[in-house]
């Protein structure tokens, strides 16, 4: 007990309270989908349960994330330098498992290189019952990595080689990941590198150029060269301008489903657990954000809201407050990763962008993705942790 309250009163507490409350948020989101669903598998005959039925993601999601607060808890002990100087163990660990990935091999109960839901995404790896994503393992691994990277390389940013071997160290995994299918991913990986040379002091000359650049190419692929991208991805781009058009109805159905839930919700919303609430498609994964508007409405979507803009604030005080370089860039890297998540989630939850497979942090089903934020969560805490005598020494 003395080293439990040594821990809370060395940690963020707030910060970990706010996050364990969009867990518990989520937990009992994907409960009242379960419900509208099913809910508990019962024998037929004897009326006794026989599994957890639709209620199967409300548990496993509930399991994730105590699992991760307490690998959140334990990783926020160690050093954050001490992780970033072990980049060749956990590099090794986590691009090799993605990298297995590429297989798509069946071996026993292992299924290597798996696509759920019959989707091109096939970046998970299947243990019987189980899925594991290693990309978003992979995301913590990137983040130290690029942070080190970041480090070492300080005032030379700007110089073109130094540059060069930074936006290498992006698109490396930006590569394979798009190899695999999760382009949703990929974005989030290049969103979250751009972020960190933005906060590492990258010149606007080039902030400007890129964004110039990207522009002008995406334009021109989309134009010119749309072979280039998947059909269906160029579709839901399309659709987007012209979604009341019969040809993208099957497209945009999901979305429109989405975006008609929210505005049911209204003030107030129609309550969890509820027999007239309308189906959603996939609404325990990307579309988790339209559930929760049409049941608690409004004012709980400003309560969501709340809650994932105050994880991401704190998590940009801590790295301020760093005495190191390192340290506030493994923070800015983890924000940039909530922040542009809860940016592409909600713009595929209200038309404005195309579904590209992109989670709600902490609150979308989904164990690697809930696992993941967690261990974010441990690295921001351990910059908080070991940075102790610069946040109270005025």
């Amino acid at each position: 007990m003395k080293m439990i309250r040594r821990y809370f009163k060395a940690t963020d507490w707030v910060y970990l309270l706010m996050c364990l409350c969009c867990s518990v948020l989520s937990v009992i989101t994907l409960m009242s989908i379960g419900y509208g669903q099913g809910g508990l598998e019962v024998d037929s005959f004897t009326g006794e349960v026989v599994s957890l039925g639709e209620y199967r993601d409300a548990a496993m999601q509930a399991g994730v994330s105590l699992v991760g607060l307490i690998a959140a808890m334990v990783l926020s002990c160690v050093d954050y330098r001490s992780l970033a100087k072990m980049w060749p163990i956990h590099t090794v660990l986590t691009w090799g498992l993605v990298l297995l990935t590429l297989t798509h091999l069946t071996i026993g109960p292992v299924t290597l290189g798996y696509a759920p839901l019959n989707t091109d995404n096939y970046s998970w790896i299947r243990l019987g019952p189980l899925s594991l994503q290693p990309t978003e393992l992979a995301k913590i691994s990137f983040i130290l990595t690029f942070s080190m990277h970041l480090d070492n390389v300080r005032e030379q940013i700007n110089r073109p080689a130094i540059l060069a071997r930074l936006l290498l160290h992006i698109l490396i995994p930006v590569g394979i990941i798009h190899v695999q299918g999760d382009d949703g991913t990929a974005i989030v990986f290049g969103t979250i590198g751009c972020m960190m040379l933005f906060a590492a002091g990258l010149s606007w000359k080039y902030i400007m150029g890129a964004v110039a650049l990207g522009g002008a190419g995406f334009a021109a692929i989309l134009n010119f060269f749309p072979d280039k991208l998947k059909g269906y991805q160029v579709d839901r781009i399309l659709a987007l301008f012209n979604p009341d058009d019969p040809q993208w109805k099957n497209i945009m159905q999901q979305q429109k489903g989405g975006r008609v839930s929210i505005g049911a919700g209204q003030i107030f919303g129609r309550g969890f657990f509820n027999d007239n609430l309308s189906y959603v498609i996939n609404a325990q994964d990307d579309f988790i954000f339209s559930y929760i508007a049409q049941c608690l409405g409004f004012v709980g979507c400003a309560v969501v809201l709340g809650l994932l803009f105050g994880v991401g604030i704190r998590t940009l005080v801590v790295g301020l407050r760093s005495e190191d370089r390192i340290g506030t860039y493994i923070c800015v890297g983890v924000f940039a990763a909530i922040a542009w998540q809860i940016i592409i989630n909600l713009g595929m939850n209200l038309m404005l962008l195309p579904v590209i497979g992109v989670t709600l942090p902490f609150i979308s089903a989904g164990g690697s993705s809930a696992l993941m934020m967690y261990l974010c969560v441990g690295l921001v805490t351990s910059v908080y942790m070991h940075n102790k005598k610069r946040l109270f020494s005025q």
